[in-house]
């Protein structure tokens, strides 16, 4: 009868016992996006729940989580043992990418385009969208040769032939982010926008984009933009815009964030589509997908 009793309070002992939340962080340098690994070394739970500090959770106990923006995020662990709960917590630090490169698939091509560091929340966002596989299976919905292509608009997905497109987005836009070093080169991707007298800020499409193709323009052209803009194109713009092709008459109107640097004979490829009324390619040219490559 004592030794049952002694059994029957070891019992109560182990199964009344509080977990302990313990985790450790990959020790590496994290740039985003970036892929963190977790190391539960909890004591005594029997199930977890982690909250990573950008809107998403997970059950597994050793889980990978991928953070697409930069920032610093309060990670939480919960060791659950019945009703018995600890918590441990530790910040991440994500650094912001530098000279980001991603890869642009298109049903015609792919194009390697720079995502430049001096336009920040345009870089990020294109990033998480692309993270968030938001572009996979949109279309190059207007396509003006000698001008540009443009995308990005959710609304083109599986879209019918004749369905009015270029309204679409995630739902927010995007503070203007001009430069007096970004310029409106063949190649230069850009953001989309709604016109002045509906945005007079100039806020930038939350999701939409365009790649110039644009054609050679005259030096007095680009004088005369640098007079009446403030502009001071440099030497290698003033090349390309004169000898391969550009559209400066977008410079301080548009946000250019990024460069092709490969592939861009795919933009002329894609210009090339003949196109309905509303500039709509009547083959449609989907992005197959938008990956991170650097």
């Amino acid at each position: 009868m004592r030794l049952k009793s002694v059994l029957i309070f070891s019992f109560l002992l182990v199964s009344c016992s509080t977990p302990k939340a313990l985790f450790d962080i990959q020790k590496e340098t994290l740039i985003a996006p970036a892929s963190v690994k977790f190391k539960n070394q909890s004591e005594k739970a029997v199930s977890y729940i982690w909250d990573f500090g950008d809107g998403n959770t997970s059950a597994d106990p050793n889980p990978e989580h991928r953070f697409s923006l930069s920032g610093k995020y309060i990670v939480k662990l919960k060791a659950i043992k019945g009703s018995k709960i600890n918590i441990a917590q530790k910040q991440v630090k994500i650094e912001p990418p530098h000279d980001c490169l991603v890869e642009l698939q298109t049903s015609l091509g792919i194009m390697v385009i720079k995502l430049f560091d001096s336009t920040p929340i345009h870089r990020d966002n294109f990033i998480k969208l692309a993270e968030n596989k938001f572009y996979e299976g949109t279309l190059f919905h207007r396509v003006i040769k000698g001008f540009m292509i443009q995308g990005g608009d959710p609304n083109s997905k599986n879209a019918a032939n004749g369905t009015g497109l270029g309204s679409g987005g995630p739902g927010y836009t995007i503070p203007a982010e001009f430069s007096d070093t970004l310029f409106h080169v063949k190649g230069a991707l850009a953001a989309a926008r709604q016109g002045d007298a509906v945005n007079p800020d100039k806020a930038s499409s939350g999701s939409q984009f365009y790649i110039v193709q644009g054609r050679p323009v005259l030096s007095s052209q680009l004088e005369n933009l640098e007079l009446q803009k403030g502009i001071k194109y440099s030497a290698k713009a003033k090349d390309i815009m004169t000898n391969t092709g550009g559209t400066p008459s977008l410079d301080k109107e548009y946000t250019v964030f990024g460069q092709v640097v490969k592939g861009m004979d795919i933009i002329d490829k894609i210009s090339e589509n003949e196109t309905d009324g509303s500039d709509r390619p009547l083959t449609d040219i989907k992005i197959i997908k938008i990956k991170i490559i650097h």
